[in-house]
């Protein structure tokens, strides 16, 4: 066969990602929150885009740079996304129920981790000391003692809190140091996490710092004197054990309980009773002493703002009943494309590289504003079509969660599978029962007997852990009888299924629970 070039016509059709269709992908997985920074680095490449004024404020000048698919100067007045309404028949859903959750590792046995209920540290305000002026504020020599002052006002005293490392650096001057071993406590205390522990091996520190082993261990426990008790420790057990030797109740006996924390977090407490040689009275004594102890002392100096989950779609009842469902203006941003700079710009240079440059970026401008709409637009539907799906769940709750999927949602609205995921991904539904991300009512189906309606997996898990929350102390449910129970209830479902919900919700074995309950009777 003889090789020879020749020329080949052919036909096809192909999607071409245009730098314009890849920011609208982009924009549409971003919540109100990220576009807003992305509009904001907009507005500062931009000279033709400014920021929308209010709907007071904007009704002037402002309506005349508005303009609708490019259009040269005078403009309608601003576009409103209509918002969608779905009725439903119930118009009183129940409120939600709080769950609360401890974060530690032993969360059975130690019920503070230190965090908004612990005492505050020194300096903090306390009872009789409602605006910080506490034992930690010193009022030396030098400073102005005018109540004038502006660092004596109030709103200073209030917002002022000392951080772990600050409160450590106050007392540090209280220990006996020279340079050298100063420098090994400076080391030290940079090296504290946020719940006062020394992750890193004194090892490696004493390596980097080429200071012998035996002197950062001693200067470690030195620090480890410094309040509150359990600061600098390398485990919890040390941590216990330092909170224990500062109230003098480090007895063998308790020492031999905290070197055996996962016999006490497996609620083994006959073996426990054996290796500590207590009875079951001083033994129910000695976890209630621990269960006093703060596992993490250094949050009770954490300063760091906690940052809460702001809806980026509303649902509410409307007065007729119906569900009203409509995006959160507030964290929306407003861009308004400036026609008269650019008439201005554009006549003003005859220079065609310039004319080229203001033209792009009025076709970028434009096209931003209408990939705004569109997203606004785009997220309304996928979220109204989600409410009419689970219009159950915002009537009656957890229970009457609907098996739900991306293909379902996306063939109801004439959309493709990927532009749903993309919308409820990172976006939250602020509902009467709280405020939820968009992915969580995408649940599996789970088959009901007898060829009855699916539910939702969610909606097992919801019975599961009522189950589980209204057994008997003396007849606690196996996972074998959770399952008899829910086929019962028309629900067939596997026992590894059962166990692999309550394993993902936190919740002990069967085993677990009696031992627990035993020690809480």
């Amino acid at each position: 066969m003889a090789l020879s070039p020749r020329l080949e016509l052919r036909q096809s059709q192909t999607l071409v990602m245009t730098p314009q269709l890849q920011q609208a992908i982009k924009l549409l997985q971003l919540n109100n929150l990220e576009l807003t920074a992305f509009v904001e680095q907009e507005l500062e490449r931009n000279p033709l885009l400014e920021r929308g004024a209010g709907d007071e404020a904007g009704r002037g000048d402002d309506l005349d740079r508005m303009v609708n698919g490019g259009e040269p100067e005078d403009a309608g007045p601003a576009r409103e996304v209509r918002l969608e309404s779905l009725r439903l028949e119930d118009d009183k859903p129940p409120s939600q129920d709080a769950r609360n959750a401890l974060d530690t590792d032993y969360d059975n046995t130690f019920t503070s981790d230190g965090g908004a209920d612990a005492a505050p540290g020194p300096g903090g305000g306390g009872e009789g000391d409602p605006v910080g002026y506490g034992a930690g504020t010193v009022y030396g020599s030098g400073g102005s003692s005018r109540f004038d002052d502006p660092d004596l006002r109030l709103e200073n005293a209030l917002g002022e809190q000392l951080g772990l490392t600050e409160h450590v650096l106050q007392q540090l001057h209280l220990l006996s140091l020279d340079n050298v071993d100063r420098a090994v406590a400076m080391q030290l205390i940079g090296a504290l996490d946020e719940a006062g522990y020394i992750r890193e091996p004194l090892d490696d520190l004493a390596a980097r710092l080429n200071c012998p082993l035996e002197r950062v261990e001693a200067v470690l426990g030195s620090l480890q004197t410094l309040d509150p008790a359990g600061l600098f420790a390398r485990s919890l057990q040390e941590c216990l054990a330092l909170q224990l030797k500062e109230l003098d109740r480090l007895d063998p006996a308790m020492a031999c309980l905290v070197d055996n924390l996962e016999l006490l977090a497996r609620h083994d407490l006959a073996q426990l009773m054996r290796l500590c040689g207590v009875d079951a009275e001083d033994m129910a004594d000695m976890i209630q002493e621990l269960r006093r102890l703060n596992p993490k002392p250094g949050l009770a100096f954490e300063t760091e703002t906690v940052q809460t989950v702001v809806p980026d779609i509303f649902v509410r009842r409307g007065r007729d009943g119906a569900w009203v469902v409509e995006l959160n203006s507030d964290t929306l941003p407003k861009v308004l494309v400036n026609m008269r700079y650019f008439k201005r710009v554009s006549t003003g240079t005859a220079d065609r590289e310039q004319k080229a440059w203001i033209s792009d970026q009025l076709n970028s401008a434009n096209w931003l504003v209408k990939s705004l709409d569109q997203r606004a637009n785009t997220i309304l539907k996928v979220a109204s079509e989600i409410v009419r799906q689970q219009d159950a769940f915002l009537a009656h709750g957890v229970e009457h969660l609907r098996p739900l999927n991306l293909k379902a949602v996306a063939e109801a609205i004439s959309m493709h599978e990927s532009t749903v995921s993309r919308v409820t991904a990172n976006k939250y539904l602020a509902t009467p029962r709280g405020i939820y991300e968009l992915k969580y009512f995408f649940t599996a189906a789970i088959q009901a007997v007898d060829g009855g309606a699916a539910l939702s997996a969610e909606a097992v898990r919801h019975r599961i852990r009522s189950l589980i929350d209204t057994e008997p102390p003396t007849e606690i449910l196996s996972d074998d009888r959770i399952v008899e129970l829910l086929r019962d209830a028309g629900i067939d479902i596997a026992r590894r299924t059962v166990a692999k919900y309550r394993e993902a919700m936190g919740i002990a074995s069967s085993v677990q629970r009696r031992r627990q309950k035993r020690m809480r009777a």
